[in-house]
């Protein structure tokens, strides 16, 4: 039993780093003309899976760059290649072209399929804006 034990720690070690990390990841279609870009600078506590940070969206239009906090969690599949499954929510201010007068709070959602270095695929959605099975690279 006392040798499971120690093969138990030994395999959780070598998904990622043990503790409290910082990561940058950029997700999005990076060089393609137009496409949006979320920057993306994670605290990771790996004892409880919790995730928190600052999101950064950039896109060559008008009103279209935003910077605001993020928060989620991360799960593991535990199948063969144990990926990391990270889920992101947050809001930011958006306030609408003119010649219309407002603001309001809009929300951010973000889905990644991860490996351990922090690559791999995802997506993202705010406003109007859907974006599926864009890379993920760790910066």
């Amino acid at each position: 039993m006392a040798d499971d034990v120690g093969n138990l720690h030994s395999q959780s070690a070598e998904i990622g780093p043990v503790g409290l990390y910082l990561v940058k990841v950029v997700v999005g279609d990076v060089g393609t003309p137009g496409a949006p870009i979320v920057n993306l600078a994670l605290t990771v506590d790996a004892p409880s899976g919790n995730v928190s940070g600052i999101a950064e969206i950039t896109q060559a239009v008008q009103g279209g760059n935003h910077r605001f906090p993020v928060s989620g969690h991360i799960y593991h599949t535990g199948l063969g290649q144990d990926q990391l499954l990270v889920s992101l929510q947050g809001q930011f201010v958006y306030s609408v072209p003119p010649p219309a007068i407002g603001s309001f709070l809009a929300n951010f959602r973000a889905g990644l399929a991860v490996d351990k270095t922090w690559n791999g695929h995802g997506g993202f959605d705010y406003l109007n804006t859907h974006i599926d099975n864009v890379p993920v690279k760790r910066v």
